[in-house]
């Protein structure tokens, strides 16, 4: 909203100063959702080979298999102009850079948060699991005549 806080009332966002629906506003066409949604069909069911839109089951039905098809494509985004990582670089900051809502916070862009628990991972030498998490990883080895995993450290 104007003030920057959050709403679930759509005639406050849209007439107040929330971003508008991916596209726009319907009167403008502001219908990417369908096709976006429409690519996502396609890709991830009807090119995987998987079921898609009315022929994937039901949440809960365990009467056949789910069938969800996924689709993973790899882009040289230099092939579509030079100084990519440049110009992604400058978006990124631009972003970052952007006023928060909450002015205790920073705003973050994806991958900053992983970033951040990568260098804690890296300082602890290894990713820290809960102890319920060896313990079962323990009992599941037993369970299945494999060897365990190796615990590097244990932290109190």
């Amino acid at each position: 909203m104007k003030d920057g806080t959050t709403s679930t009332d759509p005639s406050k966002i849209l007439h107040g100063g929330g971003l508008y629906p991916l596209g726009g506003d319907e009167i403008c066409g502001g219908y990417k959702g369908y096709g976006m949604g429409s690519l996502v069909e396609i890709f991830c069911g009807i090119l995987a080979g998987a079921h898609w839109g009315p022929n994937i089951r039901k949440w809960m039905s365990a009467k056949e298999d789910a069938d969800l098809g996924q689709c993973f494509i790899a882009v040289d985004p230099e092939a579509f102009a030079p100084g990519f990582s440049d110009r992604m670089q400058d978006f990124m900051d631009t972003m970052r850079n952007l006023p928060p809502v909450d002015p205790e916070k920073k705003v973050l862009v994806p991958g900053d948060k992983e970033r951040v628990h990568q260098k804690v991972v890296e300082q602890c030498g290894g990713i820290p699991y809960h102890p319920n998490q060896i313990t079962n990883a323990e009992l599941l080895a037993k369970t299945y005549n494999v060897a365990p995993m190796k615990v590097i450290k244990v932290y109190q």
